[in-house]
């Protein structure tokens, strides 16, 4: 089995010392009466390969650039951040020791720990900051997320070697959280500027563990750092990971992952098919953990700029129309909840008012379809319009059960009269289209424990090159994104974005489908497995194998 040879030979002579040192001891303590020696407990297991199962095949994988939550679960054991969060929501120090935050909110300053090196053997230090926060500001990187979790950057200033101050032109309360996610994580400076355009595939980090190599579509290995020693708090020990080597590979479809799982191609497989979890848990030999994803639930953004979904009555007709818990049950099981909103039930500010806006009611689905004009003139099943049928656009990617989702609302629709035409497309030609505005409804999930993730999806600077995929431009709503983005005061920001989710209920702008539940098969041979609080990305740092 591949493994880190450095390594494995400090553990090899750590425990040759250890043991001399019980020898010497046993020697000279000479109890009067011989006293049989307990065997010390047995602790996590040193060494080995994990080998983990990743389900979407992205097409880039640079935090910076990319948007893929997939792309996080490798990198978050690449990377540090300056600030982590706990699973209590609590921000802890990452790379920098401590922070404070200026009074209007415009400034937060970070004092770095001067312990710290990247893989390539550089520096980490207010430098490499400013570099990090420049490179994702720059519009030549072409960030998809990382610069909206920037927000209304300004610039960094480097105040000496190990301190920085990070300036907005806005208060932004989500900094924090935003800076203890794997998109804004610190790369090599070095390394960027050697690499350039493929820096994805020759990454560079400070975290446990090193990239070894990345083979598009194929698979990816990550190396233990030896010379790691400055985990956050939110892990449970000191010192080089107890895994020599992770090695990712690609289960695109559904049906090989428990396959995978049963002859031993994986340890770990990530978004299992619901109706493999039974199975699964018949067996001795695997677990489930059941992980809920806070953010944004799968929903489909429906097009309010493109007729006839630029009626609101036809949005609100859709939303009565569709019956979430028929494709909760029969598509995901028991395994995943209903989504009623933009954000999910475990996400920070969730606002209850939204569950009961849009029971399903075809009556009044209908009612609202002819109030808008649209009728069967021709007794076909379809209503029409001065001529036109009432057909709709809506594009599919293979993830996440969506193509099944598509399925059961194209038959949920066609009760009511609504033709609903399905395109399935691979994932960057389906971000293409949506953010041209080609469809009626996209869907997509964005995991955030912050409900600032709203603003990237539904403020009307994002309706042309970013996520507003419902392409609304809406002052109200706008008003109450920006106010909660610059709110300082916890119980304020959440008042203010229970009402934008509100109002993105009331202008019918999603169509809701079911909140997030990453469901990981996992070998009963891997101990320590736990996920970070947005519920995607694995720490595996503390995880070993029994044998």
């Amino acid at each position: 089995m591949p493994h880190n040879s450095v390594c494995v030979r400090g553990r090899r002579l750590a425990a040759i010392a250890w043991l001399a040192l019980i020898v010497v001891t046993l020697m000279a303590c000479q109890p009067p009466v011989p006293q049989p020696v307990k065997a010390p407990s047995e602790g996590p297991r040193q060494g080995g390969r994990l080998i983990y199962g990743l389900t979407l095949v992205v097409s880039g994988i640079d935090p910076h650039v990319d948007a893929s939550s997939e792309l996080g679960i490798p990198l978050t054991s690449v990377y540090d951040t300056l600030v982590y969060q706990d699973s209590d929501g609590s921000f802890v120090p990452g790379l920098a020791e401590r922070w404070e935050v200026s009074d209007d909110g415009l400034v937060y300053t970070f004092y770095l720990r001067k312990d710290v090196s990247f893989h390539d053997g550089t520096p980490f230090d207010a430098e490499a900051v400013k570099f990090n926060f420049d490179r994702i500001a720059d519009p030549e990187t072409k960030s998809r997320k990382a610069v909206s979790l920037l927000g209304p950057y300004e610039r960094t200033e480097v105040v000496d070697d190990f301190t920085v101050r990070v300036r907005f032109r806005q208060p932004h309360a989500a900094f924090l959280d935003a800076a203890s996610q794997v998109y804004l994580a610190m790369v090599s400076p070095a390394a960027v500027q050697e690499w350039g355009a493929e820096y994805q595939e020759h990454q560079v980090g400070t975290g446990p563990f090193m990239f070894k190599e990345y083979v598009p579509r194929d698979h990816l290995i990550l190396e233990c750092n030896p010379d790691y020693d400055w985990a956050p708090e939110v892990y449970r020990h000191q010192g080089p990971a107890y895994l020599d080597s992770i090695e990712f590979r690609f289960f695109a479809d559904p049906a090989s992952r428990v396959l995978a799982l049963e002859s031993g191609q994986a340890h770990v497989m990530g978004e299992m098919p619901p109706q493999d979890v039974a199975r699964l848990l018949e067996s001795p030999e695997f677990d489930i953990l059941r992980v809920p994803v806070p953010g944004q639930p799968l929903q489909f953004f429906v097009n309010s700029d493109k007729p006839p979904t630029d009626d609101l009555r036809v949005r609100q007709a859709l939303l009565y129309a569709a019956d979430r818990e028929a494709i909760t049950q029969a598509i995901f099981q028991t395994t995943s909840p209903a989504a009623h909103g933009p954000l999910g039930a475990v996400t920070l500010g969730y606002d209850e008012s939204v569950v009961d806006m849009y029971p399903h009611d075809l009556t009044k689905a209908a009612a609202l379809l002819e109030e808008a004009g649209w009728v069967d003139s021709d007794d076909d099943g379809v209503r029409d319009k001065e001529g036109r049928p009432l057909s709709l656009e809506m594009l599919l990617m293979g993830w996440g059960y969506v193509p099944e989702v598509g399925q059961m609302l194209q038959s949920q629709f066609r009760q009511v009269g609504v033709d609903l035409q399905m395109q399935e497309m691979a994932f960057p030609a389906a971000l293409a289209a949506a953010r041209e505005g080609e469809h009626h409804l996209a869907p997509m999930v964005f995991s955030s424990s912050d409900p600032g993730i709203l603003s990237s999806t539904f403020h009307s600077a994002n309706a042309d090159a970013g996520f507003n995929w419902a392409k609304v431009r809406d002052e109200e709503l706008d008003r109450l994104l920006d106010s909660g983005a610059q709110a300082l005061d916890k119980a304020e920001r959440l008042a203010l974005y229970a009402q934008a989710q509100q109002r993105i209920m009331d202008l019918a702008l999603i169509l809701p489908v079911r909140d997030y539940v990453n469901l990981n098969g996992v070998s009963v041979k891997v101990k320590g497995l736990r996920y970070d609080r947005r519920g995607w990305f694995p720490w595996l740092y503390d995880v070993y194998l029994t044998e």
